[in-house]
């Protein structure tokens, strides 16, 4: 306790990383506030339940801003939208695989058509917004072109501030904005999520409870140690002469993590899974297959249903480390500073060996991270609430653990920077970034 309570004296001791600290907390609030400012001509009583599905989802990432027909609705998923999709295209569209290679130039300018594209991702996903969100008793105004039209500029506006803050964050705030409104939105549900949780279980389970947070806390563990994990390559770099001084000759090595593709397979494969539920509502009353289809995917704590998923995770992970991480580029740039692998020669063999290592990496990393993904349907089962449950696991922890270990990273550095002792005596945090590596 007496070194936690050191380490927070040193961190606000450091005038520009207290000043970093409050500038986040303040963008923050001013997230979270806006996130309860409802569109006006909408009736915050009449909206009804909560979301659910793919929506319910949304809403999580969001805090609640997406049920509560906010300003802020639509909050920055609109803008990781089109980053995906830019992304996307910067592997398959000559174009873009240019402006990547431009550097600070062509960064700005892939910046800028991202914002444009995030305007029409805002316009057309607005439109699906409101109409199948926002019932008509909960529009009290009588003209419905003008609540579309006027809702459509807000919630673009509102999805645009919430870029701004989120790049301000980033500038000026520790972590990065983005994720940081995310993790946010999540952490929001939590003290709700717990308090349900205890007045489920009655005085009488306060046991059960304690064993819950007990398991909640080896799972964490757990999903630090999956998002950490990286395969080191060695790097040996050739000795060269430079004005009389020797550079290079030095060992590096190359962190491939075994979880290269984060979040975004779970993503992916959440958004499919609703797919076979709403195409057999079409065939539900004539067919007796498409209605045990529509039922079994309904219930995302069905064995088919986790089955499928994970498996669509695990295809997901490979496609998605594939397009991300390229073993030719990686190669490429070790030649061209003159570094090599120890016993392989440079070029196409080294490509080679370094995409047989991610190969070999990324199915014990897929499996690892389709379990995660579903084990809040295995805390349902074992009689933990669903709210409490999302935080066991899935799209929500990875988020929140990946935000909290770049967040402390940050702040690690800036102590270690000031000569101050790092948040930790020893571990991985503080020697190597790339801490828990696989031999």
């Amino acid at each position: 306790m007496k070194k936690f309570i050191t380490t927070v004296k040193n961190i606000f001791s450091i005038e520009d990383l207290r000043i970093r600290i409050l500038n986040t907390v303040g963008l923050l609030i001013v997230f979270r506030v806006g996130s309860f400012v409802v569109l006006p001509g909408v009736d915050p009583s009449r909206l009804g339940e909560a979301a659910s599905g793919i929506f319910g989802l949304i809403d999580t990432f969001l805090g609640g801003s997406f049920s509560r027909a906010s300003i802020f609705g639509l909050g920055i998923m609109p803008y990781i939208s089109a980053s995906i999709v830019l992304q996307l295209l910067t592997v398959g569209v000559p174009y873009f695989q240019k402006l990547q290679k431009e550097g600070e130039s062509g960064r700005k300018r892939i910046n800028q058509i991202t914002r444009v594209l995030t305007i029409l991702i805002t316009f057309a996903q607005g439109i699906g917004y409101i109409t199948a969100t926002i019932p008509d008793e909960a529009i009290v105004v009588e003209s419905k072109v003008l609540f579309m039209v006027s809702s459509l500029i807000l919630l673009t506006a509102g999805t645009m501030f919430c870029m701004w803050i989120g790049e301000k964050i980033t500038e000026k705030g520790i972590g990065n904005g983005i994720s940081m409104l995310i993790m946010i939105g999540i952490i929001s549900a939590l003290p709700g999520a717990i308090i349900s949780e205890s007045l489920s279980k009655g005085g009488g389970g306060i046991l059960l409870l304690i064993l819950e947070a007990v398991v909640l806390f080896f799972v964490v563990v757990g999903v630090v140690a999956l998002t950490e994990a990286v395969r080191r390559i060695p790097v040996q770099y050739a000795k060269q002469v430079v004005g009389g001084k020797v550079y290079g000759g030095q060992r590096q090595y190359i962190p491939i993590k075994v979880n290269a593709s984060g979040v975004m397979p779970i993503i992916f494969a959440q958004s499919l899974m609703f797919l076979p539920a709403l195409i057999a509502q079409i065939w539900a009353e004539t067919s007796d297959i498409a209605s045990y289809i529509g039922t079994t995917f309904s219930d995302f704590t069905s064995w088919q249903y986790n089955l499928v998923f994970a498996v669509m995770i695990i295809l997901f992970t490979f496609f998605y480390t594939a397009i991300t991480v390229n073993p030719e580029q990686i190669a490429e740039d070790m030649k061209r500073n003159g570094g090599f692998v120890p016993g392989i020669k440079p070029g196409a063999p080294t490509s080679e060996f370094i995409d047989n290592i991610i190969s070999r990496i990324t199915l014990p990393g897929s499996i690892l991270l389709a379990l995660v993904a579903i084990m809040p349907a295995f805390a349902i089962i074992a009689g933990v609430s669903g709210e409490f449950a999302q935080f066991y696991g899935g799209t929500s922890l990875l988020i929140m653990v990946g935000v909290i270990l770049d967040t402390l990273r940050q702040i690690e550095s800036y102590l270690l920077m000031r000569h101050y002792e790092g948040m930790m005596k020893s571990g991985n945090m503080k020697n190597d970034p790339s801490s828990f590596a696989v031999a």
